[in-house]
C-alpha cells in the first residue's frame, strides 16, 4: 500500500508539467512480425554496423606503375624510349632507351674515304650539321698538317655561328613548347628559315650542307650574300628581345622552369657535362676562349654563365648566347679578308671545272681523288668543337690509308642523356618533359 501511494505521489509532478508516458504502439510491434534472429551460431560472429552506417574504409596496397614515354610521344624528340616508374604522378626512375636511330656510323666510315666520310657527319646533329662537319675536317687537317687559307677559317667561324643561332633557336621554342607555350615555336622556327635559305645559297642544300671541306670550304660566298646575313643578324637581337618579352618573366614560364631539373657545378663536371648545360651550373667552360681554333682567338665575345643550373638558367644561356653570337658573325664580316677558300696542296684539294676541260691531268688528278681519296699519314688526334650543344668531339686514328681506321665520335647529347635519370628523380611526370627539352638532344648523334 505504501509502495502504491509513494507511485501515485512520484507521478503526480510528471502529469502536471504535461508530459507523458510512452508504451509500446502498433508501429513498434510491426517490426516484430516475421522471425526473430537470435544469436547463435553464425550470426554470432557477424559485427555490428558501425555508428555512421558506412563501412570503414580498408587500407589499400598501391605499387608502383610502369610507363612508355615515346618513342611515339611528340615530346620524345625524335626515338627516345623512356620507361618511366611512377608513384602516384611523382617519377621514381627513369630508364632510357636508345638506339632507335642507330645507323652504324662510325663503323660506316671506316670503309669510306675521308671525303666520303665527311657528309655522315651532316646527319648526326641536323639542327646543325656545319658544326659537326667542324670537328672532323679539323681532326683529318691536323693529321695531314694542313694549313686552311684565312678566308676560309673567317667563313668557317662565320657559318658554325650560324649553326648555333639555328639550334638554339630550336631549343628555346622546343623549351617553351613543351611547358605549353606554342607562339615562340612560330616566331623562331621563321628566323631559322631565313637561316636555312643563307645555307641553300652558299652550297645549294638546306640542311645537308656537306659546305665545310678538307682544306677549306666548298665554294666562296655568292656575290650579295654577306650584306643579306648582316641585315639578318642586325633585325634577329629585336626577336629575342620580343621572346624575352613574352617567356623570360612570365609567371607560368618561371613556374615551370625555377628550380627544377637541378645539377650543380660538382656534379655537372663529374657526369661530362658540356655547352650550356654545363655553364648554366656557373662552370665557365666554352672550348673557343680555353683551346682557341680557327680564328675564335681574334674575336672579341662574352660567355654567358648561369648560377643555380636549373631549366631556366639553361634557357637564359642559350638565349644570351644568341646574342653573342650575332656579335661575332658581325666581326667575322667586317674583318673577312679576300684571298683562297681551299688550301693550294692539290692532292686534297680538287681541280675547278674549268681545268678539267683543259687539262688531261687535272681530269685524271679528279678522278684519282674521288674514286680513291687522298692517303693519310698514320697518327692519331682527338679534335673537338664547341658544339652547340656542348663539346662534340671526333677520336680519329690512321693507318696511313686513304680510308680512317677508327672514327669515334663523341657526341655531347649522349653524354646529357645519360643525367636523364640523376635530373628527372622525384619531379612530376609533366616536368620530365620540361627537363628533356632542355637538354637539347638530337637523336642522330645519340644513336649513331
Amino acid at each position: 500500500m505504501l509502495l502504491s501511494k509513494r507511485l501515485i505521489i512520484r507521478s503526480i509532478p510528471l502529469m502536471c508539467r504535461g508530459a507523458q508516458r510512452w508504451y509500446p504502439d502498433a508501429e513498434y510491434f510491426s517490426a516484430f512480425k516475421g522471425p526473430v534472429m537470435y544469436p547463435h551460431g553464425e550470426i554470432k560472429s557477424w559485427k555490428q554496423a558501425p555508428w555512421s552506417g558506412k563501412k570503414a574504409p580498408v587500407e589499400k596496397k598501391v605499387k608502383n606503375r610502369y610507363l612508355n614515354f615515346g618513342p611515339a610521344h611528340p615530346a620524345a624528340h625524335g626515338c627516345l624510349r623512356l620507361i618511366l616508374q611512377l608513384d602516384g604522378e611523382i617519377v621514381k626512375r627513369l630508364d632510357p632507351h636508345i638506339g632507335l636511330l642507330h645507323r652504324g656510323t662510325e663503323k660506316l666510315i671506316e670503309y669510306k674515304t675521308y671525303m666520303q666520310a665527311m657528309p655522315y657527319f651532316d646527319r648526326l646533329d641536323y639542327l646543325s650539321p656545319m658544326s659537326s662537319e667542324h670537328a672532323f675536317v679539323m681532326a683529318t687537317e691536323k693529321l695531314m698538317n694542313l694549313k686552311v687559307p684565312r678566308r676560309a677559317k673567317f667563313i668557317r667561324t662565320m657559318f658554325s655561328e650560324i649553326m648555333r643561332l639555328m639550334n638554339h633557336l630550336a631549343a628555346t621554342a622546343f623549351i617553351c613548347l613543351d611547358v605549353g607555350a606554342i607562339t615562340p615555336l612560330f616566331w623562331f622556327f621563321e628566323e631559322r628559315e631565313k637561316l636555312y635559305e643563307i645555307c641553300e645559297r652558299v652550297c645549294g642544300s638546306r640542311m645537308h650542307a656537306a659546305y665545310f671541306r678538307i682544306g677549306g670550304v666548298h665554294q666562296d660566298m655568292p656575290l650579295g650574300l654577306a650584306d643579306d646575313i648582316y641585315e639578318l643578324i642586325s633585325k634577329l637581337p629585336e626577336r629575342l628581345d620580343e621572346m624575352e618579352d613574352v617567356v623570360t618573366n612570365n609567371r607560368l614560364f618561371v613556374q615551370r622552369t625555377k628550380g627544377l631539373g637541378v645539377v650543380d657545378a660538382h656534379e655537372a663536371l663529374n657526369r661530362g657535362f658540356s655547352g650550356p648545360m654545363l655553364r648554366a651550373s656557373g662552370v665557365k667552360w666554352d672550348v673557343r676562349k680555353t683551346q682557341p681554333y680557327e680564328i675564335y682567338g681574334e674575336i672579341d665575345f662574352e660567355v654567358p654563365v648561369g648560377k643555380h643550373g636549373d631549366i631556366y638558367d639553361r634557357y637564359l644561356c642559350r638565349m644570351h648566347e644568341m646574342r653573342q653570337s650575332c656579335h661575332i658573325i658581325e666581326q667575322c664580316l667586317n674583318k673577312i679578308p679576300k684571298g683562297e677558300i681551299m688550301t693550294d696542296d692539290f692532292k686534297v684539294c680538287p681541280p675547278t671545272r674549268k681545268e678539267m676541260k683543259t687539262s688531261m691531268e687535272s681530269l685524271i688528278h679528279h678522278f684519282k681523288l674521288f674514286s680513291q681519296g687522298f692517303q693519310v699519314p698514320p697518327g692519331d688526334t682527338y679534335t673537338c668543337v664547341e658544339h652547340p650543344k656542348g663539346e662534340f668531339g671526333v677520336y680519329l686514328v690512321s693507318d696511313g690509308s686513304s680510308m680512317p681506321y677508327r672514327c669515334k665520335i663523341r657526341a655531347p647529347s649522349f653524354i646529357h642523356l645519360s643525367a636523364m635519370n640523376y635530373l628527372g628523380k622525384n619531379l612530376f611526370l609533366a616536368d620530365v618533359v620540361a627537363v628533356l627539352a632542355t637538354l637539347d638532344i638530337v637523336f642522330g648523334d645519340v644513336d649513331r
